[in-house]
């Protein structure tokens, strides 16, 4: 005896129980696709994406690892390479004068300005300026000469025992007197330079200690004392 086929209008929802094994077994794995569709977009779907952005992140911080990793494994060179540097600077420093052969050297200067037959109208050194690890010294001067002689001058400060360094600020050279310059036609330079001594250790100590510390401010000057008066 075949089994009778059933239609979707002959069933009724408030009675599962008495529906056909057929029936039953057709609802039951709709029950079971909707249950998986559910759970695929409630669970699955938002536990898969949460797994994608993690592994970005991992991406991300395997790449910072490998660049810090990349700097960790250079630092030990470049600290060699800056300790080489400060040493040479410190060689190059030693080779300018001392705090003791600047005055020397400045009257090195002035002499061989004279050997040369430049006439010193004004050479006047100023008061010495430190800075982090040297010290500069301006000197105020007018000179007259040929351009020969100045050549001449600065050929023999450059040949000095001691290296001497002079820079330039607000230098003028013109002519004495009119307006065409020849070899022998007098000039006149006037303006100011610098020279430059290195710092002892003392001395680099003490500049460090009178520089403010990062965030603390800089130590106000005392203020002078009032004048005691009397009637």
């Amino acid at each position: 005896m075949s089994q009778k086929k059933f239609r979707l209008s002959d069933l009724d929802f408030n009675n599962i129980g008495g529906w056909p094994k057929q029936a039953k077994i057709v609802f039951c794995v709709l029950v079971g696709l909707f249950i998986l569709v559910m759970a695929w977009l409630l669970l699955i779907k938002g536990k898969r994406e949460e797994l994608q952005g993690l592994e970005r992140q991992e991406a991300d911080l395997r790449m910072e690892f490998e660049t810090k990793q990349g700097r960790a494994a250079n630092l030990q060179p470049l600290k060699q390479q800056l300790a080489q540097m400060e040493q040479v600077l410190q060689q190059m420093l030693r080779q300018l004068p001392s705090k003791t052969e600047m005055p020397d050297l400045i009257v090195d200067i002035s002499q061989t300005a004279l050997s040369t037959g430049l006439s010193n109208q004004l050479f006047q050194p100023g008061a010495e300026t430190p800075r982090e690890f040297y010290a500069e010294r301006p000197i105020a001067l007018r000179m007259v000469g040929s351009y020969h002689q100045f050549g001449a001058f600065v050929s023999g400060v450059a040949s000095l025992p001691r290296v001497v360094i002079l820079t330039m600020h607000d230098i003028s050279l013109k002519p004495k007197a009119g307006n065409r310059i020849t070899g022998n036609t007098p000039l006149e330079l006037a303006g100011t330079v610098k020279t430059y001594r290195y710092l002892d250790e003392e001395e680099t100590a003490a500049q460090a200690q009178a520089q403010p510390k990062p965030g603390e401010a800089a130590p106000a000057a005392a203020a002078p004392a009032g004048k005691q008066g009397g009637a």
